[in-house]
């Protein structure tokens, strides 16, 4: 059984890669670990750093997932791509990897801080997902494949 893992190295993914391990590992799962690094919307030496840092650390936390899968001794290989990552994960479930499965783990939405930045971060939230969607509704309306969303903890 293929599956495709978006991973980002948050708690929540880290979650999800564990409890994936868990739920699948009688199947003999071959996993596909997925990041994304953001493009930055303009070329600026600061922006390029900047990018230069996300990708250096989800390489980073690529490696670290990668530990844990050989420690479970699950097969599982990864993909570091750049962009959108909505579309970048859609396009490479369809065109590049063809899983059985694709699990995402929900982000949580319980910033740190006191009322003002808990109101300020559910306002731009909201904002986003009125305009954008969040990743997983994005997938959920796309892929071809079947979805497991993890519940962040």
């Amino acid at each position: 059984m293929k599956i495709m893992i978006a991973y980002d190295g948050s708690r929540n993914a880290r979650l999800a890669l564990a409890q994936t391990i868990t739920m699948f590992r009688d199947l003999k799962p071959q996993l596909t670990l997925v990041a994304v690094a953001e493009n930055p919307r303009d070329i600026t030496s600061g922006n390029e750093d900047l990018f230069q840092q996300e990708v250096t650390e989800l390489k980073d936390y690529l490696n670290e997932a990668m530990e844990v899968c050989q420690n479970e001794d699950v097969a599982a290989e990864t993909m570091l791509l750049e962009g959108d990552p909505r579309k970048m994960l859609l396009y490479a479930a369809e065109t590049k990897i063809h899983p059985d499965m694709l699990v995402i783990a929900r982000h949580s939405h319980e910033p740190d801080g006191g009322f003002i930045a808990r109101s300020l971060t559910y306002f731009v939230d909201e904002l986003d997902y009125m305009t954008f969607g969040s990743v997983s509704s994005f997938l959920a309306r796309r892929i071809q494949c079947p979805l497991l969303i993890l519940p962040s903890r």
